[in-house]
């Protein structure tokens, strides 16, 4: 195991769980940009749990995971993440709600001939058009958002983030872009946040 550190947080690392590349660092600097002390918060998909240890380091949150790799989820457990394994949502309760909901999904687009074994698949399969897993979220996190709740969502230009958007508003929120990285070398990485309007 390999540990790295990151704005006040010591990151173990496992090679069997895709490492912390720029799409995390986007991340994690938004999450503590837009976070308030004292907010209840959840990550889905917490991969090695970088996110939420850098927020968790950086701003004080009540904070909870959820993972659906059991691989992933032991790494974010070593790094003080406390996480459920579950698909997205699936193991909360009707009325479970949450201030901030944080989001680094699946977003390559992934034909069949291209899919990795295993676990790792679940952290770079975004489907056909790279939105699966992203619609999936946009369409269930309404539910577990306060009045006013915030959702931040990695995406890349190969996702198509205006369609995204989109789909957003049409779940009512009010979208911004509150980040990006254009120094990738194939995309454009963005954050976007969205505020649930009651």
């Amino acid at each position: 195991m390999v540990t790295i550190t990151y704005r006040n947080a010591d990151i173990n690392l496992d090679e069997q769980v895709y490492d912390p590349a720029e799409d995390s660092y986007l991340l994690a600097d938004v999450a503590i940009d837009s976070a308030k002390p004292g907010m209840k918060v959840l990550e889905v998909g917490a991969g090695t749990g970088f996110v939420s240890a850098v927020l968790q380091s950086n701003v004080d949150v009540d904070l909870i995971a959820t993972e659906i790799s059991p691989l992933a989820a032991s790494c974010a457990r070593s790094n003080n993440v406390e996480v459920i394994r579950a698909d997205m949502f699936s193991c909360f309760r009707a009325g479970t709600t949450f201030d901030l909901i944080l989001f680094n999904p699946p977003y390559l687009p992934t034909a069949e001939d291209e899919k990795v074994p295993g676990w790792l698949n679940y952290a770079f399969d975004g489907g056909p058009d790279g939105r699966d897993a992203v619609n999936c979220f946009i369409d269930e996190v309404p539910e577990y958002l306060n009045a006013y709740g915030m959702v931040l969502i990695l995406i890349s230009s190969l996702t198509g983030i205006d369609q995204v958007k989109e789909r957003m508003e049409d779940h009512g929120f009010k979208v911004e872009t509150c980040g990006s990285d254009r120094d990738c070398f194939f995309e454009e990485l963005v954050v976007l946040k969205g505020i649930l309007q009651p």
